[in-house]
Order: structure tokens, then C-alpha cells, then sequence
């Protein structure tokens, strides 16, 4: 996404999956010895840290190999990092991206070394939410302009007297930060630290009932274990974001989309065609990942479940 960092992976997205612990490894130079390997049937996917991504790749993955014959590895990359491993050909294709104008101009349009894949079929949106039943007790929450109102019951100890607004990593795309300070709110944002480190703060503040305001994302598999409800931010318009330090308006609602290696859109044969046609919807997509992150499949078996009982969709995808 545009929020994501990497994770202390407790279970490997597909069988070759390269994995660094959180220190300061350098994600970069992380790459499959299969990628842009010409005349190999081989193919190198990027693979993000969040769940949704995760679910993305295993269902391509296995339909990758077990359709179509191919060997699939693949790399574990940061979100800026991986346009350019991609770009490189160090990997082959992004899955899942949640915009990167920077990146789509430089390499895109400008050195035409990645070509559009296609959308995904899914939108994302980044926002601000509390528990669905803190905003039953106190509905006026959900509105921006009332949450200093609530930022005594938001204080933790993290976040230095203030009420905290919980953000997962700093390498997410973030614009909170500027947010509470343009918007005058008496906040501090506290990194978890990650999208698992996050969700486990997550589910303990509502196991307890207590009171939260955190920044979140959807598609997510979490909503249907712990109901959330949006803040209602100043309305989003294009360019409100364009200045990371002058940010005071919502996130976008942003159609996700897929991104190859030029090359391998060129030459890659049937394993890039079915990634062009690979599009599912918001409801697949989270069906995989609440199997992998909640129900503990391994990605490879919650991809095997999903592709027994969808036939139908996949079967468009490689035709």
C-alpha cells in the first residue's frame, strides 16, 4: 500500500520467500536468482508486508505453478524500493501498488522501464477510525472537529500527555503527522512499528473496551474481527496532498493497480498475460487474507482453498 513496511515474518509467503529480520537490512538488494532469467519459465513477483499483498501473490503464485507450470519465487521489498528492483529486473511484477506518482513518472513515462498492469480490481483507502463501539457511545467522535474533545480518553503512555493516534510504521505512507498539526489536534502519533505489531495493539485495546483512534486501511481482513468506524477528515480534493508539510484534507480512495518489468510485459509469455488479466475483488482478496492472517494457513493453502472454490473467476485469467 502506500502505508506499508516490512514485517518480522512468522510465515513465508510462498516457498522461496527472502526475509530479512526488522533491523537496517537493506531490502534493495534483496533478489530472486530466477528474475528477468531469459528463456527460463521462471517468474519473480514482489511481495509487500501487508496481508492483503500477501494474499494477492499466493493465489498468483500457485496458479503461476500449478496452472501454467512456471517457478515462482519471490521478494520481500519495501514499497519505494520495489519500483526499483522492479525497474531493474530484479523482479518482475508489483502486485499491488497505492500510488507512487514519483516513481509511475520516473519509470513509466519518462525511462519506460515499467508498464501498467492493469487495476487490480480492488480500491484502497487509508483513514482515520475508532472502534465502532466507542463511536456507538460518543457518535460526535467520528467527526475531525470533535476529537480533541476525546484526546484525554486517547492518552496512553506513549504518547506524552496527548491522546495518540496509532500509525503501524514510519516507512508507511503517512500524512498524519502534518494532519494533526494542520488541523490544530491535541495528538500525538505513536508508530507501532508494523501491520502485525498494530493489529495485535489493535485487538487488545478491544478486548479490553477501551477507547482508540488509529490509522487503518481498507481492504482489511480486521474490520470483521474488530468493527472500526471512519473519522470523517476534511473532504479530500486533488492536490489537497500535494505538499506532504501543508497536508489538512483525507486520504483518496485509490484504485489499486499492477505494475511489470517492461521487458518482462514484452517477453514474458504466458505468465505475464495472466498477470495483466489477474484482477479479483475486494471480497476475494479478503477472504485469502483472513485465512492466512487470522484462520494461520500457510499463504500456498489459503491460495489451494480460495482457487478449489472460485474456478470461475480464475479460469478468465488465464484464458
Amino acid at each position: 500500500m502506500r502505508i506499508r513496511t516490512r514485517l518480522c515474518a512468522t510465515a513465508a509467503v510462498g516457498s522461496l520467500l527472502l526475509l530479512t529480520g526488522c533491523g537496517a537490512a537493506d531490502m534493495t538488494k534483496q533478489a530472486s536468482p530466477f528474475a528477468n532469467a531469459q528463456g527460463s519459465k521462471s517468474v519473480t513477483l514482489s511481495v509487500q508486508s501487508w496481508v492483503g499483498a500477501q494474499a494477492n501473490v499466493a493465489v498468483a503464485q500457485y496458479l503461476l505453478e500449478h496452472e501454467l507450470g512456471y517457478r515462482v519465487d519471490t521478494v520481500q521489498v519495501d514499497e519505494v524500493p520495489a519500483w526499483d528492483a522492479l525497474s531493474q529486473g530484479r523482479v518482475d511484477a508489483i502486485l499491488e501498488d497505492w500510488g507512487h506518482p514519483e516513481q509511475e513518472k520516473r519509470y513509466v513515462d519518462d525511462k519506460k522501464t515499467i508498464t501498467r498492469g492493469g487495476q487490480l480490481g480492488v480500491t484502497g483507502h487509508i483513514g482515520w477510525y475508532v472502534p465502532t463501539y466507542f463511536a456507538k457511545q460518543h457518535p460526535d467522535v467520528t467527526n475531525w472537529k470533535n476529537l480533541n474533545k476525546y484526546a484525554d480518553l486517547m492518552r496512553t503512555a506513549e504518547s506524552g500527555g496527548k491522546g495518540q493516534l496509532m500509525d503501524g510504521s514510519p516507512s508507511y505512507v503517512t500524512n498524519d503527522k502534518a494532519l494533526v498539526a494542520n488541523l490544530d489536534l491535541d495528538y500525538q502519533v505513536v508508530f507501532a512499528g508494523s501491520e502485525a505489531a498494530q493489529i495485535t495493539q489493535i485487538r487488545q485495546f478491544a478486548k479490553e473496551k477501551k477507547p482508540f483512534l488509529t490509522y487503518w486501511y481498507a481492504p482489511q481482513w480486521l474490520f470483521k474481527k474488530v468493527p472500526m468506524t471512519e473519522v470523517k477528515l476534511p473532504a479530500y480534493k486533488e492536490g489537497c496532498d500535494a505538499d506532504p508539510a501543508k497536508v489538512a484534507c483525507a486520504y483518496p480512495h485509490t484504485p489499486l493497480e499492477k505494475y511489470l518489468n517492461s521487458d518482462f510485459a514484452r517477453s514474458g509469455g504466458k505468465a505475464a498475460a495472466f498477470l495483466k488479466k489477474f484482477r479479483w475483488t475486494t471480497e476475494d482478496q479478503n477472504e485469502v487474507a483472513l485465512m492466512i492472517a487470522d484462520q494461520k494457513l500457510t499463504p500456498e493453502q489459503a491460495a489451494e482453498k480460495w482457487v478449489r472454490g472460485h474456478e470461475s473467476t480464475w479460469r478468465t485469467w488465464l484464458s
